[in-house]
């Protein structure tokens, strides 16, 4: 059985008209409808508006099927500061350890981005740190818009370093899916399911240009076993259950 999965909020109304938010009111029956799906996990998300009062931090989560947490507060220019890491992604470590939660996803995305050469050469000096603290405790999963070798340049900094390969965000940039998987896989332990197109617009599954049929092919190639997380472009609100149960059985069929 694959590892597939729904990234937090999916299954909920949108919060506040934003595609993606913590679903403060919602987050526990996100779970029991996980069961009804027969998927396996979900990625916990952490955003800006939620990280001061996130259940991660007062809730025991040990009992439900987290597969990582996903560090969307970090995208943020400041994100190659020192003090930053420490004030927003250290209290998520401890967390993440207290939870029993291995994996944490930082997105190098939009503000975060880490196309500069010297933004780059800044960040890798700070995360290797972080890396080397929680060497056997935690796994970093980086979710990047950039070329496979710059990828690279920051996974190969650590053995406890990773890739969550998202299809939309490298269809969108115009990579070539066979280059990149074939430079890639053995670093990648998630892969974030999305379609677009070539312009960047988040798309149903089939609508846009993402290769899911020559992607899966590919993983099933380089024997891929970890996670695939749906985070599809919404459906209609309320229709949420709906939308990812299609989602769930476009990807089955293509997993087969």
């Amino acid at each position: 059985m694959h590892k597939l999965g729904v990234f937090q909020s999916r299954l909920s109304p949108p919060v506040n008209s934003h595609i993606q938010e913590f679903p403060f009111d919602n987050w526990e029956k996100e779970f029991d409808l996980l069961n009804k799906l027969n998927l396996s996990h979900i990625e916990w998300l952490i955003t800006k508006n939620s990280f001061e009062n996130n259940p991660l931090f007062k809730e025991v989560l040990t009992n439900y099927p987290i597969s990582s947490l996903c560090c969307d507060h970090l995208i943020d220019d400041c994100i190659i500061f020192n003090w930053f890491l420490e004030k927003y992604l250290n209290p998520i470590c401890k967390s993440a350890i207290k939870n029993n939660i291995k994996n944490i996803t930082i997105p190098l995305l939009e503000q975060s981005n880490m196309e500069d050469n010297h933004k780059r050469k800044l960040f890798c000096n700070i995360i290797k740190e972080y890396g080397k603290k929680y060497k056997d405790k935690l796994n970093f999963s980086f979710e990047m818009e950039l070329h496979s070798l710059k990828q690279l340049e920051i996974v190969n900094l650590c053995d406890n370093f990773y890739i969550t390969y998202d299809t939309g965000n490298q269809t969108s940039c115009g990579y070539d899916h066979k280059y990149s998987l074939y430079h890639l896989h053995d670093k990648i332990n998630n892969v974030h399911l999305k379609d677009r197109d070539f312009k960047g617009n988040s798309l149903n599954f089939g609508d846009g240009n993402t290769d899911f049929k020559l992607i899966f092919q590919l993983l099933k190639k380089y024997k891929y076993d970890s996670y695939y997380t749906l985070q599809p472009a919404r459906g209609p609100d309320s229709r949420e259950f709906e939308t990812i149960y299609n989602c769930r059985n476009y990807i089955l069929k293509l997993l087969i």
